[in-house]
């Protein structure tokens, strides 16, 4: 592994477990085993840092929901949604990673709400093949849900995701 990728790994960890305002570049160097110039030659400063974990973010995003946004069977496009908050918790490592994505959010008040537009669309496609009477309402109304549903994963250690993702599940199946 680079070192590069050592103090992105590093700097995601720290960011999601402390927030960013809590976490400085020397933290994030002891952690990563390097030198903080090496963050700055890299990432220029703590900020072009976040940009460049915010950016990877994107990315793993829009590859998450490729598979939904070309699936043309409505309660596929549904279920693949569901699923997303499976791929989320696949492991520590990929957790970290998008709790690091909503604790963001939060800290800095940035939504990335441009993100979400291709899912949004697809659902709404869903919903208008299967007859609903508001399909982007609907659409909409799963995102949100879905998203309150990560938050409290993410800060309630005893939220069942699985159970809740489980009632969505039945609420969707036509």
């Amino acid at each position: 592994m680079s070192k590069k990728n050592d103090i992105l790994k590093s700097a995601l960890k720290l960011f999601a477990d402390e927030g960013f305002s809590a976490t400085s570049t020397s933290k994030i160097a002891k952690s990563a085993g390097v030198s903080e110039a090496l963050i700055f030659r890299h990432f220029k400063n703590k900020n072009g840092l976040l940009e460049a974990i915010l950016k990877e973010g994107e990315e793993k995003a829009r590859l998450l929901f490729a598979d939904i946004v070309f699936e043309t069977n409505p309660l596929k496009v549904i279920e693949k949604t569901l699923e997303l908050g499976e791929k989320f918790m696949a492991s520590k490592e990929v957790a970290d990673f998008w709790k690091l994505q909503y604790k963001i959010k939060w800290e800095l008040e940035q939504y990335g709400e441009q993100k979400m537009e291709p899912l949004e669309i697809a659902l709404t496609n869903a919903f208008k093949k299967l007859g609903y009477e508001e399909p982007k309402r609907e659409a909409r109304y799963l995102l949100t849900l879905m998203d309150g549903m990560a938050t409290r994963f993410f800060l309630q250690k005893s939220y069942d995701l699985k159970l809740e993702t489980e009632y969505l599940r039945k609420k969707y199946k036509q």
